[in-house]
This record gives C-alpha cells, sequence and structure tokens, in this order.
C-alpha cells in the first residue's frame, strides 16, 4: 500500500506508475484525494466541536455555582446536541477512513526507476544468458513423454483424485522431487536463512498484507466456510509472520526460507505450453523471504537473485536473468526479476523463479516495523521474496538436460547424495 501523504504530495507519480502497470484507471487517484479532503474537512469538523463540547460543559458548572440556572440549561442543551453532533462526525470520519484505506489498497506500487517502461512480455530486458544450451545427436523427447515412460508422475490418477493440474509423483520421479527441495533447503541453510514450516491455509488479512487481495483473488482457491485460503506461494504465510510487530535493529536482515506445496487456479489453455508440469495447480516451490532496512533491499535484491541463479548453476540448467518490465512485474512489486531456464525437449524458456522487491508496499499493509535505535520512531521495513526455486519446471527441465539416447536420465553429480542413485531407467 502506497502512503497517503506520497499521494497527495506526487499525484501525478501515482497516475503515470498506474499507467506504466497497465492499471488504466488514473481517475482513481483524484477519486482517492477527493474522499481524503472530505475525510480531513470532517475531522476538522469534529474537532472544533469536541472542543465547544469541553468548553460548554466547563461553563455549565460554573453557571450552576453562580445561580445563573436558566444559563446553565442552554448550556447542557447545547451540549446534548453537540454530543449527537460529535457522534454522527465519528461515524462519517470512520466511513471516509475505510473508504480511504480501500482505495488505497487498490493502487498499484512504484516501480522503481530502473525498471524498464513496457506493457507486455516482450518488454522485458535479458540481463544474461548463462550456460550452454545442449545439443543431442539423436531426437530431444520432451520431459511429459520421458516421464510417461519412465513411470515417474502419474497425470491420469492424479486427475481422477482431484482433477486435472495435480499430480501424483511416483517412485523415482517422487524421490528426484523430493532430493531437490532438500537440496534447495540446504543451499538456503547455507546463505544464512531460517527454514520454517509454515500454515498452508491463510487467512483474509494475511492475504491482503501480500497483496493477493484485492489484486489476486481469481487466481486463489477458497474455502468459504471457515474464510481461509490455501496458499498461493509461501510468501503469504512467512511475510504474514511479522505482521503487527516491531522489529529490533540488531534482528535485521530477517532471511527465512520455506518449503510448501502451493495452490493456484491458473487458467488453463491447451497445447504444449501447459502439458506436462509445465503448468499445475498444485505444485512444491521452495520460498526466500527476507525483512530488510530500507537502505538495505536493493542489496539484498540483487544477492537473492544471485542465490537463487546458484542452484541453477549447481545444477548445470543453462538460463537466463530477465528484468521485468512495468506492464508485466506485477502489482505489489517495486522491482523484479525472472529466472528462466532452457527446456532442451521443448526448446523454449520456462520461468522457474521470480525474485522482487517490494520496498514499504506490503510492510506498509502489514505494519511491519523496525527501530533503527532504541528509542527511535518505529520505520517500515523492506520485504523481499523469490523462488528458491520452484519444482515442476525445474524437474522437467532437468528430466529434458540429461537424457539419454537410451531413454534414461543421467542425473548431475550435485543431486547424488540426496537421490542415492545417479540414473533413472
Amino acid at each position: 500500500m502506497l502512503d497517503l501523504d506520497f499521494v497527495r504530495a506526487h499525484p501525478n507519480r501515482v497516475r503515470e506508475a498506474m499507467r506504466a502497470k497497465g492499471e488504466e484507471r488514473p481517475e482513481q487517484v483524484d477519486a482517492l484525494l477527493e474522499v481524503d479532503e472530505e475525510r480531513r474537512t470532517l475531522i476538522t469538523e469534529l474537532q472544533e466541536a469536541q472542543a465547544r463540547s469541553n468548553r460548554v460543559s466547563k461553563q455549565i458548572g460554573a453557571l450552576m455555582r453562580e445561580g445563573k440556572q436558566e444559563e446553565a440549561q442552554e448550556r447542557i442543551e447545547e451540549t446534548s446536541a453537540l454530543k449527537e453532533k460529535i457522534s454522527t462526525l465519528d461515524d462519517q470520519v470512520r466511513e471516509k477512513e475505510t473508504l480511504t484505506r480501500r482505495m488505497l489498497l487498490q493502487l498499484p506500487n512504484i516501480p522503481h526507476r530502473s525498471v524498464p517502461v513496457g506493457a507486455t512480455e516482450d518488454d522485458n530486458e535479458v540481463e544474461e544468458e548463462v550456460g550452454e544450451k545442449p545439443t543431442f545427436d539423436f531426437e530431444a523427447q520432451p520431459h511429459w513423454e520421458l516421464i510417461e515412460a519412465l513411470g515417474l508422475v502419474d497425470f491420469e490418477r492424479g486427475a481422477k483424485v482431484t482433477g486435472a493440474g495435480f499430480p501424483i509423483y511416483v517412485g523415482k520421479g517422487a524421490r528426484l522431487q523430493r532430493a531437490l527441495i532438500q537440496f534447495f533447503l540446504d543451499r538456503a541453510y547455507e546463505n544464512g536463512y531460517t527454514e520454517v514450516q509454515p500454515p498452508l491455509f491463510i487467512n483474509e488479512d494475511s492475504a491482503r498484507g501480500t497483496g493477493q487481495l484485492p489484486d489476486k483473488e481469481d487466481l486463489m482457491y477458497e474455502i468459504p466456510r471457515e474464510g481461509f485460503f490455501p496458499i498461493p506461494t509461501a510468501e503469504v504465510p512467512v511475510t504474514n509472520m511479522h505482521r503487527d510487530e516491531i522489529l529490533l535493529n540488531e534482528d535485521l536482515p530477517r532471511k527465512y526460507c520455506a518449503y510448501t506445496p502451493c495452490f493456484r487456479r491458473e487458467a488453463g489453455s491447451y497445447g504444449a505450453h501447459v502439458r506436462g508440469l509445465n503448468r499445475m495447480h498444485q505444485f512444491d516451490k521452495v520460498e526466500l523471504v527476507q525483512f530488510v532496512p530500507p537502505d538495505e533491499s536493493y542489496r539484498a535484491l540483487e544477492a537473492m537473485c544471485a542465490e537463487a541463479e546458484g542452484l541453477l548453476q549447481a545444477l548445470g540448467l543453462p538460463y537466463r536473468r530477465l528484468l521485468m518490465c512495468t506492464g508485466d512485474m506485477g502489482f505489489t512489486q517495486a522491482k523484479k526479476y525472472d529466472l528462466e531456464v532452457w527446456s532442451a525437449g521443448q526448446e523454449r524458456w520456462l520461468e522457474v523463479s521470480s525474485v522482487s522487491n517490494f520496498e514499504a508496499f506490503q510492510a506498509r499493509r502489514m505494519q511491519i516495523r523496525y527501530r533503527p535505535e532504541p528509542d527511535a520512531k518505529p520505520q517500515l521495513v523492506h520485504t523481499l521474496n523469490g523462488s528458491g526455486l520452484a519444482l515442476p519446471r525445474v524437474l522437467a527441465a532437468l528430466i529434458e538436460q540429461y537424457q539419454t539416447e537410451a531413454g534414461t536420465i543421467a542425473l548431475p553429480e550435485v543431486l547424488h547424495p540426496y537421490t542415492r542413485f545417479e540414473t533413472i531407467g
């Protein structure tokens, strides 16, 4: 959420940010400022009425002592009228405050000055491409053919048990999935992250705190009877851990990692782009989350991106780093990188990580603050998160990258201690 004082002082910048992010409703800024002006006018009237009521109340006692009963009665009647006015104004102020906050929640974050302005994924900047794309002296197969032949994932039974997009990992497929998760968590631990195991359901306040509400409600599953949402990413419960807390400066940065399944109602389509493990409604991911002082957040963003890249380098998977443009980076982010791994069987890039700096946008919603000094006024932290990494597409790329002419998979050496086998098939 943006700071209301910032919106008042820089309305044109907020309008520009909305246009840059594809939020074609710049008139919302004018509507917000109008409501804010009405709210402030009502607050002034309320304060004046309260001050008048206090003065009149003091006069009543003095008049009574002086025996001026008639004048005292007039003041008593005025006080009664003022109390009704104060009650009405108080309700109106609360109503305007609620509306102001609701309108603020609908304004997107301001992109960092280094973010390219653009409308679609074609406007993203490829900053670096790392690793050599593999070449085969045989016809490479896409991962869905390999996993079917090797019995690694059962899509049909997953669809029978739940529905499309809910796979069942089987045998070495399940062990490989678990091995990757543990490998990612171990690397996060080595990089100074504290592992947490958060709840898989969140309440509405948590979804609103990280920006899933009111922006991404259509992408989340919902449990109406309890008012819960299955998590779309571990970012949500982990970031909300410190909602409404004041942290100590010496406690920062706070670095957490978490493995969770994730649940998303992503719109389905047909074709190779969504076949196999390319797009799931339930998928596993290791998430990295940081809480840092404001002047450290962009250094932390680069470091977090490097940590996610290090996982792809260790696995020997070619990848590229994209700086996302304003129109493709999301409602809540100030700056965002995507890491895309090369899919050798499909011959295209697959997103496996997004690493984002939200600055104070999420922290303001959740009131996560810290004290720079013991007696200093609390300030908002900056929050960051990144996938380290998302499993389905990493698994797909890994299987395609290390396939052999015989149809087997020769796993990279770094995974051998985790899988306890070197080949599949």
